[in-house]
């Protein structure tokens, strides 16, 4: 089951009264092959997640009425996250997602594809703003009680104050968790804000083009196996078939 709603503060809230006048804005453009190359540029110098434990991979979702279609496109790939994993080690993985008037949630932590789906098509997007300072605030919270070992943020937009993510950024930077950020879409507010939360964290950024499965599959892939194995696991998948997800965390992240 979904958990209860989330304040900004942490403190646990009953769901909001449901609004629909969303501001959603609509994908456009397409990210170039420079783009999707850079993005691979920079995880060689990450450091590597420590072994002898699970891998812990906080899976967070704009699910705002606009992201419908990029939702339905992760709820058919998120079973080739564990697929990934099979040869490096296990893999737990909690659902966050945001919508409506303040209602932000985080599900239970699974460890199958099956259980993954089913939360996934528990929920339907609705109209709101983003929510990314609760995302940040959550994981903070997670990482504290026991070690997360990455985050992964899928959407399109960004309706917040920067300096304020930026500013719960820096709180997972201490605590050497980093972020990764899938836009869809060239909103260039949001590439803005994304980009630097995935400079603070030593994470990384990269926009994929709205119906890409391809390339949302191969960057949840890339950043699964790091969750599970550390970039010792991440350059192994670099040489394989499926490797470009792979090259593309490892060209950005410094």
């Amino acid at each position: 089951m979904i958990g209860q709603s989330m304040a900004a503060d942490g403190s646990r809230q009953a769901p909001p009264a449901k609004r629909e006048d969303a501001e959603n804005r609509p994908a456009a453009g397409r990210s170039a092959d420079a783009e999707v190359a850079e993005f691979i540029h920079s995880m060689k110098q990450m450091a590597p997640v420590t072994g002898g434990h699970r891998g812990r991979l906080i899976f967070a979702m704009d699910a705002t009425m606009s992201r419908q279609p990029t939702w339905d496109m992760a709820l058919a790939l998120q079973a080739e996250m564990f697929d990934a994993v099979k040869q490096v080690g296990g893999l737990d993985v909690q659902l966050m997602y945001f919508r409506g008037a303040g209602e932000c949630r985080a599900s239970r932590w699974v460890s199958d594809p099956d259980a993954l789906a089913r939360l996934m098509t528990s929920v339907q997007c609705r109209g709101g703003y983003t929510q990314i300072g609760k995302v940040l605030a959550h994981a903070r919270r997670e990482t504290e009680a026991k070690k997360v070992s990455a985050v992964v943020y899928v959407g399109g937009c960004m309706e917040e104050d920067v300096d304020e993510l930026c500013g719960r950024a820096g709180e997972l930077t201490l605590l050497g968790l980093p972020m990764f950020l899938f836009q869809e879409g060239m909103n260039q507010r949001a590439a803005s804000a994304f980009r630097e939360i995935a400079r603070l964290t030593k994470g990384a950024y990269c926009s994929f083009d709205a119906g890409s499965a391809s390339q949302l599959r191969e960057l949840l892939s890339a950043v699964a196996v790091y969750a599970a194995g550390g970039r010792r696991a991440l350059q192994a998948l670099e040489t394989s078939a499926a490797g470009k997800g792979a090259r593309l965390l490892l060209e950005q992240l410094r």
